[in-house]
């Protein structure tokens, strides 16, 4: 509430030996603004939904040992992810007669160039892209990757990620050795 001070002393009188009247001031009482402030506080705190996290969304089948897809050798290419944005892949199975041959290295820059050579060589009901990631390469090369198959416009369901099997850890570590990798 606002009040007004009217302690002033008196009449109007005008002349010498009076005194100038005094100014009235006014005071506001702030208790009520403060009281309200919290009331608001609390009711904006009470009302707020909080964020929810956001994740991509990913289709994944679930292990079903009976219903797997088979996926023919010719149509097949495997993208492994090594340390420091490496990526290394092979097409068909991994051979140990041809592992020299087969086995390659490459990066993010080329490798959206050798995924759309195999698309564009390999009929669609045959192609597939096999992802897998070592222990060393970062989470961000593996959401590189899944971009890289949706710039390339690779059907859902063509592509797929899965463990990586000792053999390939191996070949990747002798790979990065061999290249000074660290």
């Amino acid at each position: 509430m606002a009040e007004m001070d009217t302690s002033s002393g008196g009449g109007h009188k005008k002349g010498p030996g009076v005194k100038k009247p005094k100014k009235l001031s006014t005071r506001v009482d702030l208790t009520p603004m403060v009281d309200l402030g919290f009331l608001l506080i609390t009711f904006f705190v009470f009302t707020t939904t909080m964020s929810k996290p956001t994740a991509m969304n990913m289709n994944e089948p679930k292990d079903d040992p009976d219903n797997q897809l088979k996926v023919k050798n010719s149509g097949a290419m495997t993208i492994l992810l090594g340390k420091n944005d490496q990526v290394y892949y092979y097409m068909g199975e991994l051979l140990p007669e041809t592992i020299s041959e087969q086995f390659k290295s490459s990066n993010f820059r080329e490798i959206r160039k050798i995924i759309l050579d195999k698309k564009n060589a390999t009929p669609i009901g045959d192609l597939m892209y096999i992802i897998k990631a070592d222990k060393e390469s970062k989470f961000r090369n593996a959401i590189d990757i899944l971009d890289e198959m949706a710039i390339s416009d690779v059907p859902p369901g063509h592509y797929a990620e899965v463990d990586i099997n000792d053999v390939e850890q191996m070949l990747i570590k002798k790979t990065e050795e061999a290249n000074g990798i660290k």
